[in-house]
């Protein structure tokens, strides 16, 4: 397992729609593998497959509180095929938008359906933190990132800081 380096804000990577994963190979094993490792490097609760370069339908979450009890979940293809009407905000950072966070209203609970590593098909009803970070991490599939749900004024304001540190870091 290796720990890859994060695809950082403003990298237009980020804007990238992964593609669905075809077949599961050791290719993809190891990216998954990878994914869990880094993600707990950074340390997170979710990791996109973009978020490490890499533009496949991947998705890696735990949200489990207990360091010693980790529970991460692989998703292969996640899509959201239901959520409900009742919303609620939480506060929501990004491993690819550091030490920024921002109130983000989204459906409380969401019914996800993706392939796990064995190849079955699986559909899996969340609320909650997990809810969220599905959500969020889903979004990042289809190139949106979580301060796409902010108000125009915040988000230029994050792109602008993040845009000039990357000048910064480059010279």
């Amino acid at each position: 397992m290796t720990v890859r380096p994060l695809v950082i804000l403003p990298d237009a990577q980020l804007r990238r729609i992964s593609e669905p994963v075809s077949a599961i190979t050791d290719e993809i094993r190891t990216l998954a593998r990878d994914m869990i490792e880094t993600m707990y490097d950074a340390p997170g609760v979710g990791l996109a497959a973009i978020q490490i370069g890499v533009a496949k339908r991947v998705v890696t979450i735990d949200t489990s509180k207990d360091e010693n009890a980790k529970n991460p979940t692989v998703y292969l293809n996640p899509e959201i095929v239901w959520s409900s009407e009742e919303r609620r905000v939480y506060d929501e950072g990004c491993l690819s938008i550091p030490e920024f966070y921002g109130e983000v209203e989204r459906p409380d609970r969401v019914r996800v359906r993706y392939m796990t590593l064995d190849g079955e098909t699986v559909e899996q009803e969340a609320d909650g933190l997990l809810a969220t970070c599905l959500q969020h991490e889903i979004d990042h599939l289809n190139g949106v990132l979580f301060i796409d749900h902010l108000s125009k004024l915040k988000r230029d304001r994050v792109m602008k800081k993040f845009t000039k540190a990357a000048k910064r870091d480059a010279a």
